[in-house]
């Protein structure tokens, strides 16, 4: 079975992040192995809920694309921030694996 993929995009300087919620975007975090410096990315908010529908934090490998930054890779989704009872969506950090590594495992 093939892993769950999802568009990101890279995250417009200075936008603040209720701004990006109320367009249909969610603010998100890439970082980790082969990963220069943490990048603030935005992913469209429906597609992230699809997502986490199927996946588990800490456990399901995503297929994560930035076409801006030429950026693809396997990532897991590390920490999902949503609101207490409403269960919306405010924020997704995905956490970028080698790939070699996840073979072995």
């Amino acid at each position: 079975m093939s892993a769950p993929t999802i568009e990101c995009k890279t995250r417009p300087e200075g936008s603040k992040p209720n701004a990006l919620r109320r367009e249909g975007l969610l603010p998100a975090n890439l970082y980790g192995h082969n990963v220069p410096e943490s990048l603030s990315l935005v992913v469209d908010a429906k597609d992230a809920e699809i997502l986490l529908r199927t996946a588990v934090v800490n456990k399901t490998v995503v297929e994560v694309n930035v076409p801006e930054q030429s950026w693809q890779g396997s990532a897991l989704i590390r920490e999902v921030q949503a609101h207490p009872w409403k269960r919306n969506i405010y924020h997704v950090s995905f956490f970028a694996v080698d790939p070699a590594k996840l073979e072995n495992a």
